[in-house]
């Protein structure tokens, strides 16, 4: 099985992927109205999955925790959840799929910011 923080960049990496994909489609069209949602797969898929990548890659005793793998599935459902809600809340008016993605979005940081209190922010320092 591949290590957390390696999931975590390939996940992340395939979210900047096809936010690229979808920058360019929007540059070639003229059609820009769904740059709210374009930015969010950016900045979440990629950007924050990364730099929960590379937390996990510098502290193995947290990438090892059931707790990290919940993360995991929550990054990834935030992403799958959020970027068509915004789709739909810009495009039809209905909000309720943004709104749930907000929501697993918050959850998602919440998650980081407790893992990182109970497991330390990264590798240990060496004694002297």
């Amino acid at each position: 099985m591949r290590s957390l923080a390696t999931l975590f960049f390939a996940t992340g990496a395939v979210f900047a992927l096809c936010g690229m994909a979808w920058g360019i489609q929007m540059s070639a069209t003229q059609d820009h109205t769904l740059s709210p949602a374009h930015g969010h797969l950016n900045l979440i898929g990629f950007v924050a999955m990364s730099v929960f990548g590379a937390y996990y890659a510098l502290t193995p005793a947290a990438a090892v925790s059931r707790l990290a793998r919940i993360h995991y599935v929550l990054s990834v459902a935030t992403i799958l959840v959020l970027v068509p809600g915004i789709v739909l809340a810009i495009s039809q008016g209905a909000e309720t799929l943004a709104k749930a993605g907000s929501v697993l979005a918050l959850l998602t940081m919440g998650l980081f910011v407790y893992t990182v209190l109970r497991y330390g922010a990264g590798v240990e320092r060496q004694s002297s």
